[in-house]
C-alpha cells in the first residue's frame, strides 16, 4: 500500500498518546495526538458559536454542504478504501459498502431534511383550544456527540452525522482509537468542500469520549452493552437525551420451507462479512430438523471455500483481518468453550495460519445455549448451528437472549416470514434476506433490551431525534383583555366556566350536568 494513502490530517495537540496498528501484521501505521478534555470543551465551544449560524441558514442551504460532503466522499473514494484497509484490516470489497452506503445516507437526509423540519399543525382538539393556532416547530439540540466503534469507521459516522448535521445541530465526533484515521479524513474533507465549522473530528482513549459526553446535547453512541450503559447513566445525570446502539447476538432462523441454497449463502454472508464484526452480523443460527443436515453440510463446504487474507483489488478475497487483537482474544476463546463443551468445528478452527488478528472462517454444530457463543457476543467469523424441532422451538431459543438487535427468518412462504418476525424480540427483522435493515433509512434501526436505546434511521424520526420539539400557541382571531377563565373569578363567573368547560369535554347528557363543587 503506498504510504501516502495512510495519510490523513489530525488536530496539532501536545503529546502523542496512542498508535495506530495495521490488523494484518500489527506494523505501526501512524502517531495519534489523543484530544485531552481541554481540548474537547475548546472544540465545543467553537462548534457552539458556529451553530447558530448553521441553523439560521435552514435545511436548503445546509443540504448543499451535505451533498457537496457526498461528492468528496465518492471523489475520494480510493484514498478513503486504502485508509479503511490499513487500520481495520478490511478486504477492499467490504471496505467500498461503506463509502456506498455513507454517501447514500448523506444524500437521503439531504434531501428529505426539509420536508422532515416542516413545522406540524396540529388540529385543536375541543372547544376550548378551538381559537387557537397550534404549531410543533423542531429546534436542533445545539451539540451532538457521536462516539463511534471500529468496524466501520466511516458509515457508522455518516450515518449519525448526515442527520445530526441535516437537523440543525454541529456535532463533534470521537471515533474509536483503533481506527481513526478515517474519521479524521472525513473531518478534513468537511473543511475542504468549504463548509462551515460545525463539524470536528477528534481522537483519543476512553477519556476523550467521556470528556464527549460532558460537553455536548446529545450523545450518539455505538458500541459495547458496558460502555453504553456508562454513557447513559452520564448522561441522566447530566440530564441529556442520548441514543445507544450496542451489542448484538443476532438470530437466524431457517425453516422447513426455507429455500436452502440461498439460506446457506445467506448466513455465509450474514456471519462472515467484514470478519464478522457487523452489530448485526448473524451469530447464531437455529435450522429445522428436516434440512438441517443438507443445511450444514453445504455451510461447512462453502465456508471452507472462502478466501482470506490481505488484498488491494476488490473481489479477490473475502475475509480480512479482525480490527481489534483484543476481539480475537474473545473468538477464540468462545469457539474453545463450545469445543470443550462438545460443540464440533466442521470448518476452521477459531484461528488462522499468519501472523496478525486473523480468524479463518468457522461453522460449529453440536451447540446449545450452555456454550458463551450461543449466549454472548462473539462478533467475530463464527457461524454455530443448531437443530431446532419445529418452528415453536426456533422462536423460544431465538428470544432466549438478553440482546434484541435484529434477527432473520428464512422461509418461502413471505406471509409466514411477517409473522415469525413478530414474535422475535429485536428491533428489526430481515425476511430471506441479511442486512437490509441496516442500508434502509426509512426504517428505524435500533436494539431492544440490551441491545441499546433509541433508534438510528427511522425516516423523519431519525433526525427529528437530534432535536427539541417545541410547542407554539396563537391566537387565531383578536383577543379581549378579560377571559371567562381569568381573574378576576365570581360564583356567577365560576358557574358559566364550569359549565362552557363541562360543555367542552363532556360527552352526552353530562355535557350540561352541574358539578355539585360549583352549585
Amino acid at each position: 500500500m503506498p504510504a501516502d494513502a495512510m495519510t490523513a490530517t489530525v488536530p496539532a495537540f501536545d503529546q502523542v498518546d496512542f498508535e495506530v496498528h495495521s490488523p494484518e501484521d500489527g506494523r505501526l501505521i501512524a502517531s495519534i495526538p489523543a484530544a485531552t478534555p481541554e481540548d474537547v470543551q475548546r472544540a465545543a465551544t467553537g462548534l457552539r458559536d458556529a451553530q447558530r449560524e448553521w441553523e439560521a441558514i435552514g435545511p436548503a442551504a445546509r443540504a448543499r454542504h451535505v451533498l457537496r460532503l457526498r461528492d468528496w466522499v465518492l471523489d475520494q473514494e480510493p484514498h478513503l478504501l486504502d485508509l479503511m484497509q490499513a487500520e481495520a484490516g478490511k478486504v477492499r470489497q467490504d471496505a467500498a459498502f461503506e463509502t456506498a452506503a455513507g454517501a447514500d445516507v448523506l444524500a437521503y437526509f439531504a434531501r428529505r431534511a426539509e420536508t422532515f423540519l416542516r413545522a406540524r399543525r396540529p388540529r385543536p382538539h375541543n372547544l376550548l383550544t378551538l381559537g387557537k393556532a397550534l404549531q410543533v416547530n423542531h429546534r436542533p439540540h445545539p451539540l451532538v456527540g457521536v462516539i463511534t466503534p471500529w468496524n466501520f469507521p466511516l458509515f457508522i459516522p455518516l450515518g449519525d452525522i448526515a442527520p445530526a448535521l441535516m437537523a440543525g445541530a454541529a456535532v463533534l465526533l470521537k471515533p474509536a482509537e483503533q481506527t481513526p484515521l478515517t474519521a479524521l479524513e472525513l473531518g478534513r474533507g468537511w473543511q475542504e468542500i468549504g463548509a462551515p465549522d460545525v463539524l470536528r473530528v477528534l481522537a483519543g482513549a476512553g477519556d476523550t469520549g467521556a470528556a464527549v459526553v460532558d460537553a455536548v446535547d446529545y450523545v450518539q453512541f455505538t458500541g459495547s452493552t458496558a460502555t453504553g450503559r456508562a454513557i447513559g447513566m452520564r448522561a441522566a445525570e447530566r440530564l441529556i437525551p442520548c441514543s445507544l446502539e450496542l451489542g448484538g447476538k443476532d438470530p437466524m432462523i431457517v425453516l422447513e420451507d426455507a429455500d436452502v441454497p440461498r439460506a446457506v449463502a445467506g448466513a455465509l454472508w450474514g456471519g462472515i462479512f467484514n470478519a464478522g464484526q457487523v452489530c448485526t452480523s448473524v451469530e447464531r443460527v437455529y435450522v429445522h430438523a428436516d434440512i438441517y443436515q443438507p443445511f450444514v453440510t453445504e455451510l461447512a463446504a462453502r465456508a471452507g471455500k472462502l478466501r482470506q487474507g490481505p488484498d488491494t483489488v476488490a473481489g479477490t478475497m473475502e475475509v480480512g483481518a479482525m480490527s481489534d487483537p483484543r476481539q480475537v482474544a474473545i473468538v477464540r476463546d468462545h469457539v474453545g468453550d463450545a469445543v470443550a463443551r462438545g460443540a464440533r468445528v466442521l470448518t476452521g478452527a477459531g484461528t488462522a495460519d499468519r501472523a496478525g488478528s486473523w480468524i479463518a472462517p468457522t461453522v460449529l454444530v453440536d451447540v446449545d445455549h450452555s456454550m458463551r457463543i450461543m449466549q454472548e457476543e462473539t462478533f467475530g467469523p463464527t457461524l454455530p448451528v443448531m437443530r431446532v424441532r419445529d418452528e415453536d422451538e426456533a422462536v423460544a431459543l431465538a428470544n432466549d437472549s438478553a440482546y434484541g438487535l435484529s434477527a432473520t427468518v428464512w422461509t418461502r412462504d413471505r406471509r409466514r416470514g411477517e409473522r415469525v418476525a413478530r414474535r422475535l424480540e429485536v428491533g428489526a427483522v430481515n425476511v430471506n434476506d441479511v442486512f437490509t435493515n441496516v442500508i434502509s433509512p426509512p426504517l428505524p434501526m435500533g436494539g431492544w433490551r440490551d441491545s441499546g436505546l433509541g433508534a438510528r434511521y427511522g425516516g423523519a424520526q431519525g433526525l427529528l431525534r437530534f432535536c427539541r420539539a417545541q410547542g407554539v400557541t396563537s391566537p387565531r382571531l383578536a383577543t379581549r383583555a378579560d377571559q371567562l377563565l381569568w381573574y378576576p373569578y365570581s360564583p356567577g363567573k365560576s358557574r358559566l366556566a364550569a359549565a362552557f368547560v363541562r360543555f367542552a369535554v363532556g360527552r352526552g347528557r353530562r355535557r350540561l350536568a352541574r358539578p355539585e363543587a360549583n352549585r
